[in-house]
């Protein structure tokens, strides 16, 4: 008599055979699919760079029109309704801001689950770990995102959770621009391209970037933009705090000055010293968009953009990190593809 699906030998039994069966029959669909060319690979991992940026911008957006409680429930817009509808308490225009907001959640999720596709395509291939990896926690952090941003929603948009929010998001905006690096590249050890002081101060870097960012969510919980109205905000001075957040521009700077002078006494590749340029670009621009908010009174429109720019930094600075090291050159696409593999036969996930 023929076992049990669960119970057949060197099958883990109940779930755990279930989920081996799904993610065995997912594989052999992916590997059905043709092998995705080095265009198609970098289109892919750039839109997953611009929406997770984007959605950033826009949550501001509706933050700064006072629309984040727009829509009172999540992840319907009101009880009883998906879809934003007149309501006595909320404008309409603020509940399809914030509802769009949400909608484009999804555009974000189907990028970052195309990115999962193509990844696990080139594995199956390749046996590539490293961008499948990537791609896979880019997902996994969308829908973190997803459940974050309803546990905002539901909280009042009390600041700490929007600050959890917005970092958040940075750190997919990092994993973003390694996955777009990690199409184009192997993926052997990394090899260091500048000397040991510079990756140091690198490293140094990134953790202003990070501090400055944690600094620069307080002076926005402290200031006039909640959300709502009647949103708790963080009760400490926001010109304190904003003399804080300049200091760590200021020190951020300085390691990038030492950095590029440290480059002096070696010479560097040319896409690293590209890839700083345009650290210094962004991180001035931004540092000049603060002060201009900031002697303005916080107008919308500035903090928005603000936003975009504290994205464009990590973007660069992560492009910076990736330009460090040299992983050797991406796999070839394949001359001849085998033949998709029957569903009895194991295929490598």
């Amino acid at each position: 008599m023929a076992q049990p699906a669960s119970d057949r030998p060197g099958e883990p039994p109940g779930p755990a055979a279930a989920y081996h069966r799904l993610v065995q029959r997912l594989a052999e669909l992916v590997a059905r699919l043709p092998y995705p060319s080095a265009r198609l690979q970098y289109v892919v991992g750039l839109l997953v760079v611009i929406t997770q940026t984007t959605i950033g911008v826009t949550g501001s957006v509706a933050r700064v029109t006072g629309s984040g409680l727009a829509c009172s429930t999540w992840p319907g817009c009101h009880e009883g309704t998906m879809f934003p509808t007149e309501h006595p308490e909320y404008e309409t225009l603020n509940q399809w801001i914030e509802f769009g907001n949400r909608l484009l959640t999804v555009v974000v999720t189907l990028t970052a689950l195309a990115a999962v596709v193509v990844a696990w395509r080139i594995h199956l291939a390749h046996g590539r770990r490293r961008v499948l990896g990537l791609a896979v926690a880019a997902l996994a952090g969308t829908g973190f995102q997803g459940v974050l941003g309803g546990i905002t929603v539901l909280a009042g948009l009390l600041w700490w959770t929007v600050a959890l929010h917005f970092l958040a998001t940075a750190v997919l905006v990092w994993i973003a621009v390694l996955l777009l690096r990690g199409f184009t590249e192997g993926e052997r050890q990394p090899r260091w391209l500048i000397g040991s002081v510079s990756r140091r101060l690198l490293q140094a870097l990134t953790v202003a970037l990070t501090a400055l960012l944690v600094v620069g969510t307080m002076v926005t919980g402290a200031g006039p933009h909640g959300g709502d109205p009647d949103t708790p905000r963080l009760d400490m001075s926001i010109d304190v705090l904003a003399k804080v957040h300049g200091g760590l521009l200021v020190a951020f700077l300085a390691v990038l000055t030492v950095l590029g002078l440290s480059l002096l006494r070696s010479l560097a590749p040319r896409p690293f010293v590209v890839a700083y340029a345009l650290v210094w670009v962004a991180s001035v621009a931004q540092g000049f968009l603060g002060s201009l908010q900031y002697q303005l009174g916080v107008p919308e429109e500035l903090v928005s953009l603000h936003v975009l720019g504290a994205a464009l930094v990590v973007i660069c600075t992560a492009r910076l990190w990736c330009a460090a090291r040299d992983r050797g050159p991406a796999p070839q696409v394949p001359d001849t593809e085998p033949a998709p593999p029957e569903s009895d036969q194991p295929v490598a996930v």
